[in-house]
């Protein structure tokens, strides 16, 4: 059978190990071949083939719930669940989403993009059937980095406490997006060689034996030192003080020790956590020996030689960012960085390289990593956290409470601001402005170049007067040409790029490029338009503001961020409270809606942020230059 013809994972329950072995290898082909084409998560689904299969032929979904952290894994679940005929467009525009999707099939049932969120979901839905009085099994899946989060953390301790009935799998593979890090990865470490507990043990007792009896002091400090022992080297000891029944370590790639351990899992009362080791890009060479994370999510590459196929073209906006701080770095002894879990994505491991002291990755731990930015300001230093605009949500309390408040000197590089793309409604950078603006003390700016970039991340080094965000794309620059002298640019003053009488047109970062082109075509029309660079998203350009409201022209304002509570809603509110109410603002930017995946162009054409439509606003705004037109 093709695998574009599987419909329903009932089917493999009357295959044979055998025949689920070459079933293995029909889905790794399968992977390979597909995401060389459309690019995606490749490592993390090679490696649980294996385990998605047993779970499969074990369990019956969608009756039992199986909740994929993070989501990134879950291709292989797909493919059993009737999806492979869409393949050909994964995290394509209309396509197949990359991440589990609740309208996609009956068996997503539950969606996911961060980290961490699996467990505590189970306990839900755990919860939930115990309270119905139904009998389905709840199956968590996370992997040995999202355990790391706090939250995951969190839901193990209730779990524990409550008792209830669920499984929780264990993927350890070594290996998140970065190497992973924290005490809590040296505990499975330890795990996964539990054997050593033993022998030593032996050696300390024969020790213990040749020390001449000098009295119960000796004898007490022994049993602690053996008590020490066995809490640091003895399998599973760590989840069996948390309440969990402790399966493991097992094969992950052996289905007879999965559906040993797994049958097992099913019939033991209370918590149970299964202990599966798993091998990243298992199958792939180039993906198995990935030792930087790029077989993590990757775009297209060529299968014969494992090379990642990569356009020519500009400096990316994150590797401007990190060779701007190095070169700060150098002057100013008190910038550190820091980053959760994602050393290579914001291209701080170039940093890293070169001041490995100075530099941070605390793990799945957004809010762990703005508040030791927020200490480590308390104390003369200047932190710059580098997150991704959806990942900087994570940590939300702790910039409103810890950095804000206290009005603390630090630096949040945001990553990702604005579309993204093939990752989708999860990964959208778009909430920022909106989360950010209303704070005391928080500054904004968004450059509208590579080039104005590194300018400004220079001016909020040099800012001392509390946090201050530096928001910028994903993708590359425009290949302009970088100055060599790095200068403090004027907070809270805007760039007029193009001075114009009929309309004003006001806007930042990427919309500045749609911007110029409608002008470009309004010039054609006869029409006049403004076109200002508000790169200071907060404060405004007060002075500006009050200079536009002069000229009693209309004021389209364009932003790729959303719209409720964004940067267009700042502006109406200046106008309001400052009495210009004839001043006519019409607002574009993203509507009150989650944007799906697909290629940035695709999505800003589906939300209207084109050119073709900043002229038909502007037209809208001016009907009487309209009709003559």
């Amino acid at each position: 059978m093709k695998l574009e013809e599987f419909k329903d994972p009932s089917e493999l329950k009357n295959y044979t190990n055998q025949q689920l072995e070459e079933l293995a290898d029909d889905i790794r082909h399968f992977l390979i071949e597909k995401l060389s084409v459309t690019g995606g998560h490749l490592g993390p689904n090679l490696g649980v083939v294996e385990l998605t299969l047993a779970l499969h032929h074990l369990f019956d979904s969608p009756k039992d719930k199986f909740i994929w952290d993070v989501g990134h894994q879950a291709y292989v679940h797909k493919i059993l669940t009737g999806r492979a005929d869409r393949f050909d467009q994964l995290r394509q525009y209309k396509g197949l989403c990359g991440f589990p999707k609740r309208n996609e099939s009956e068996h997503d049932v539950w969606e996911t993009g961060h980290s961490s969120t699996s467990l505590s979901a189970a306990m839900g839905m755990a919860t939930a059937r115990d309270l119905k009085g139904t009998d389905e099994n709840v199956v968590a899946i996370i992997g040995d980095g999202a355990l790391t989060g706090g939250m995951a953390l969190e839901a193990l301790n209730h779990i524990g406490h409550e008792q209830t009935d669920l499984i929780v799998i264990l993927n350890d593979n070594e290996m998140s997006i970065a190497p992973n890090v924290g005490a809590l990865h040296n505990v499975l470490g330890r795990l996964r060689t539990a054997g050593k507990y033993h022998k030593a043990k032996e050696e300390l007792e024969q020790l213990i034996k040749k020390i001449p009896a000098l009295g119960g002091k000796i004898a007490s400090t022994a049993e602690r030192v053996k008590d020490s022992l066995k809490y640091l080297l003895v399998s599973g000891i760590f989840f069996e003080e948390l309440g969990f029944t402790y399966l493991g370590p097992v094969d992950g790639h052996d289905l007879d020790d999965l559906a040993e351990n797994l049958k097992y899992a099913k019939k033991t009362k209370g918590p149970v956590l299964v202990h599966v080791l798993t091998k990243k890009g298992k199958g792939y060479e180039p993906a198995e020996n990935d030792a930087h994370g790029t077989w993590h999510g990757l775009g297209p590459y060529k299968i014969e030689s494992g090379e990642v196929v990569k356009k020519p073209g500009p400096p990316s906006y994150s590797g401007v960012f990190a060779e701007t701080l190095k070169k700060i770095a150098r002057e100013d002894k008190r910038i550190v960085a820091l980053t959760a879990a994602m050393p290579g994505g914001t291209k701080l491991d170039v940093f890293a390289k070169e001041f490995p002291e100075r530099m941070f990755d605390v793990g799945i731990a957004e809010q762990h990593a703005t508040t030791m930015a927020g200490g480590l300001a308390t104390q003369g230093m200047k932190p710059v956290f580098a997150v991704y605009s959806t990942f900087l949500q994570r940590g939300y309390d702790q910039v409103v409470h810890d950095i804000c408040r206290q009005n603390l000197n630090v630096v949040f590089a945001i990553d990702r601001a604005g579309l993204v793309g093939a990752d989708g409604e999860t990964h959208q950078g778009v909430f920022d402005i909106a989360y950010l603006r209303h704070l005391p003390n928080m500054k904004i700016l968004m450059p509208k170049d590579e080039n104005e970039l590194q300018h400004m991340l220079y001016t909020a080094c040099k800012y001392d007067d509390g946090p201050i965000a530096v928001r910028y794309p994903r993708g590359n620059g425009y290949g302009i040409k970088m100055d060599s002298e790095l200068k403090q640019l004027p907070i809270g003053k805007w760039e007029t790029l193009k001075d114009g009488t009929d309309a004003c047109l006001l806007t930042f970062g990427t919309m500045i490029p749609v911007a110029e082109q409608a002008i470009e075509q309004l010039e054609k029309l006869g029409i006049s338009v403004k076109l200002v660079n508000a790169n200071s998203v907060k404060p405004l350009d007060e002075e500006l503001l009050h200079e536009i409201a002069k000229m009693n022209v209309p004021v389209l304002t364009l932003e790729e961020a959303a719209l409720q509570g964004g940067f267009g809603s700042t502006v109406l509110e200046f106008f309001h409270d400052h009495g210009y109410h004839n001043v006519e603002v019409k607002r574009m930017g993203i509507p009150d809606e989650f944007i799906e995946h697909g290629s940035v162009s695709e999505l800003l054409e589906e939300i209207g942020l084109t050119s073709a439509n900043v002229l038909d606003q502007v037209m809208t705004l001016l009907p009487k230059k309209r009709q003559r037109a």
